[in-house]
């Protein structure tokens, strides 16, 4: 059989594998998926998750539970030698060694992309990972706590300062979530006020959220500053060392929670592969998601989808002609890879990807939302039941679906968790702090010649003898 290897079990990946499994025949192909992480994050509910709506693990998709006909491998590949046909693999467990493979598709993702600004690679924090969603719903959490026990002062306002760089989607909508979350929190803390949290929104360029019209974003900062939120706009972040925050205008705050969405970039993995790359990073691929070099000569057994690569925008929709890199491309993508490669494997016609967006929905908080289809714009409730309704539906498995809304309906009579698990990240603390260790054996001092030690004692010969 072909053997077909999938890099990366993100939203490509995973649909790829998935519908390989229903769509290939009983000996048609092996599929094997590599990836250090055994789930696929549903990166939509990141800022739900930080703000509490969502339960983290409700928001992951396990590989193993729902591939059940591919070879799952917890571990990073290192190197992609198509000329050969091997990756070299570091598992997470073991030492490292080489696979080889037939067909090689490479969905390998995006990681936060940032800028050498003095103190960000210290102080702050992505949102491209549920481990980092989790952390900054403790952070908030635990942050609270603090604060409650402090009076007014340059600490306490520390605390509960809260920053968001990035002006896209995922940075808004983290930013009215954290907002949404804080001023929910403030009924359990009566030694705070609303005035006492500060929230602010670093944007580099003179709107927000570029899928949206002028219209809906302003309706969003407006919004936004009415609920004590503070958008600034053609402004960038000049330095965070210590967690002071320094704006090109002049401005400065201390904060204890900075989160940057300004942008992504191709996983680095592609620096250590042969195939084809363009000048931002990506892999090389063609409308049938099928690997090309720079001449458009297809690159035979290799394929591409998702962030990782370069995928055209045939809708004409994208950005410089390319699809933009988010879930709604890459979960698309991910199923015709799959129609494609079943197809190449039968010798039928491949078909290109083509997926005319028909809108954009944000969640903004409980209650609040943006929706943008062409020259239509909802926003308010309507938008907010869309966004919910849209990603519930979005998120696969009937049992993932499930676990999503059956955690947001107990929510609406429950009301949120606000339990802060910040200490699970040193669980063996206390544990160590209480436990029992060995008494440290002590040399006793050798008696002095002619005067033997005192009656009973043992006189050490050669070695140490403890005290007791």
């Amino acid at each position: 059989m072909p053997k077909i290897l999938i890099v990366g079990g993100g939203y490509a990946g995973f649909y790829t594998a998935w519908k390989l499994e229903k769509w290939l025949r009983a000996g048609e192909a092996e599929v094997t998926v590599v990836d250090p992480l055994p789930y696929m994050t549903y990166q939509p509910f990141l800022p739900e998750v930080a703000s509490g709506s969502i339960e983290p693990r409700h928001a992951v998709v396990s590989l193993r539970r729902h591939l059940k006909k591919t070879r799952v491998i917890a571990g990073k590949v290192e190197k992609i030698t198509h000329a050969e046909k091997t990756v070299t693999i570091l598992p997470n467990a073991g030492e490292q060694y080489e696979l080889d493979y037939d067909i090689i598709v490479v969905t390998a993702g995006a990681v936060s992309r940032t800028f050498p600004i003095p103190g960000i690679a210290d102080e702050a924090i992505g949102l491209k990972t549920i481990e980092e969603a989790t952390a900054i719903r403790d952070r908030i959490l635990t942050n609270f706590d603090k604060a409650s026990q402090l009076p007014e002062g340059p600490e306490r306002d520390r605390l509960l300062t809260f920053v968001v760089v990035g002006g896209g989607f995922a940075g808004i909508e983290i930013f009215a979530e954290m907002r949404s979350f804080a001023s929910a929190l403030l009924d359990k803390y009566p030694e705070l006020e609303f005035e006492d949290t500060h929230f602010h929104l670093i944007e580099a360029m003179g709107r927000i959220m570029p899928e949206v019209s002028v219209k809906t974003a302003n309706w969003v900062v407006k919004n936004l500053a009415e609920r004590g939120a503070e958008v600034h706009l053609e402004t960038q972040v000049q330095g965070a060392v210590g967690g002071l925050v320094e704006l090109s205008t002049g401005v400065s705050f201390e904060s204890d929670t900075i989160v940057w969405t300004a942008g992504v970039m191709a996983s680095p993995m592609l620096k250590n592969t042969d195939l084809p790359t363009e000048e931002r990073g990506r892999l090389r691929v063609r409308p049938d998601l099928r690997v090309h070099d720079d001449k458009d000569e297809v690159v035979i057994d290799a394929w591409g989808a998702g962030d990782v690569s370069a995928v055209p925008d045939l809708s004409g929709g994208g950005v410089g002609g390319f699809c933009v890199p988010n879930a709604q491309h890459a979960v698309r993508q991910g199923k015709q890879l799959a129609k494609n490669l079943v197809s190449e494997l039968r010798g039928e016609d491949l078909k290109d990807y083509e997926h005319k967006n028909l809108g954009a929905v944000a969640g903004l908080g409980l209650g609040v939302g943006a929706f943008q289809s062409g020259k239509i714009g909802i926003t308010g409730l309507p938008a907010w039941f869309m966004h919910r309704g849209y990603h519930g539906l979005a998120m696969p498995s009937w049992e993932r679906k499930f676990r999503v809304v059956w955690g947001w309906v107990l929510n609406f009579f429950l009301g949120r968790d606000i339990v802060s698990l910040e200490a699970r990240v040193h669980p063996r603390a206390a544990f160590e702090e209480f436990a029992s260790r060995p008494r440290v054996a002590v040399a006793a001092e050798p008696a002095a010649a002619g005067h033997p030690g005192p009656a009973g004692a043992p006189v050490p010969v050669g070695g140490a003898v403890s005290k007791e």
